[in-house]
């Protein structure tokens, strides 16, 4: 059973920066990509950003040049640096797992206040 468990969500004034971590319960090299994805009240849950087991990444066009993602095999975690916070950010921010099945975590809350 893989566990995943978000952490540093919080609230921030528009403009400034989280870090927000994702830890699994095993090795991460498993996993053929790893990402964030957010839900905002009253919206389908997005995608965030991803990175590939080789270190390729994608962005959702809202966060482009503002957030980044990375892996840390060796921590068995996942990474997602954010900055220049809008208050369009506000949402919950989940990590997934993919391997053949895709797996979820808890969420982390964000706030980002205006």
């Amino acid at each position: 059973q893989v566990q995943l468990v978000e952490s540093g969500g919080g609230l921030v004034q528009a403009g400034g920066s989280l870090r927000l971590s994702c830890t699994a319960s095993g090795s991460i090299d498993r996993f053929n990509v790893m990402g964030w994805y957010r839900q905002a009240p009253g919206k389908q849950r997005e995608l965030v950003a991803v990175v590939t087991r080789g270190g390729d990444t994608n962005y959702a066009d809202s966060v482009k040049g503002r957030f980044t993602i990375s892996r840390d095999n060796a921590k068995n975690t996942v990474y997602l640096q954010m900055g220049t916070l809008k208050p369009e950010d506000t949402a919950v921010y989940y990590c997934n797992a993919l391997t053949r099945v895709g797996f979820w975590g808890q969420g982390t809350q964000v706030t980002v206040s205006s």
